[in-house]
């Protein structure tokens, strides 16, 4: 997959898990819109590729943050 695709799946990706944000959902969209926006222009593939991996990273934090969010609402049901 080229890189360009890979950066449009991983807006994407983003801008769907954080529909559902624990804190402020829409303030979090426009931040990462934002963030996307300002290295539009980025052309180095090196840069485009850490930006990449750095964009994963933010992923896996959020689908952990919300397997923790599921944990706790588990919990709370079953134990006082």
């Amino acid at each position: 997959m080229s890189q360009k695709n890979r950066v449009i799946a991983l807006y994407k990706n983003l801008q769907y898990l954080l529909k559902e944000y624990p804190a402020d959902a829409k303030k979090m969209q426009i931040g990462c819109k934002k963030a996307f926006l300002r290295n539009k222009d980025e052309t180095d593939p090196k840069k485009i590729e850490e930006m990449i991996e750095k964009g994963e990273y933010v992923k896996k934090e959020i689908e952990t943050l919300y397997a923790l969010k599921k944990y706790r609402a588990m919990k709370k049901r079953y134990y006082d």
